[in-house]
């Protein structure tokens, strides 16, 4: 595993073209480069990570574990990413915060269903990324 543990591990599809899309995202507007690492949901960091049990009922899209080691799903999950990207981006996750979760988490849910038809899959497991930045995937 990577050598800072007080960065959050996102976990995500390795297949799906909009995780590497989110991925990307968070590679460009963590600007310290230390707040996130990233494991597709695919390999041996996350069943290592996380036993059969906690693996069973998570979404098969992305996870967050947070330094604590608590695990954040669906729209939950973003809003802690927001505000931990700070600036602006924290005051989305704030606004965002606002509208319930159940409409939220049905809204990623919807978008999780239909991301392969509209972004297509991946081979590869992790996104094309710089060599500098690969240091910040685990296998």
């Amino acid at each position: 595993m990577g050598s800072n543990s007080q960065a959050e591990t996102l976990f995500y599809d390795g297949h799906c073209a909009l995780c590497h899309r989110a991925v990307k995202f968070l590679l460009r507007h963590d600007r310290g480069g230390t707040a996130f690492r990233f494991a597709p949901l695919q390999g041996r960091t996350f069943k290592e990570a996380l036993s059969p049990e906690q693996r069973a009922g998570l979404p098969d899209s992305m996870v967050l574990r947070t330094v604590d080691g608590k695990l954040l799903v669906r729209s939950d999950a973003w809003l802690h990413i927001l505000a931990q990207l700070g600036g602006g981006w924290r005051i989305l996750g704030r606004v965002l915060r606002v509208i319930p979760r159940s409409l939220r988490d049905w809204s990623y849910d919807f978008v999780a269903a239909i991301r392969f038809r509209v972004f297509g899959r991946r081979e590869e497991l992790c996104p094309v990324v710089p060599a500098e930045l690969r240091e910040r995937f685990d296998p």
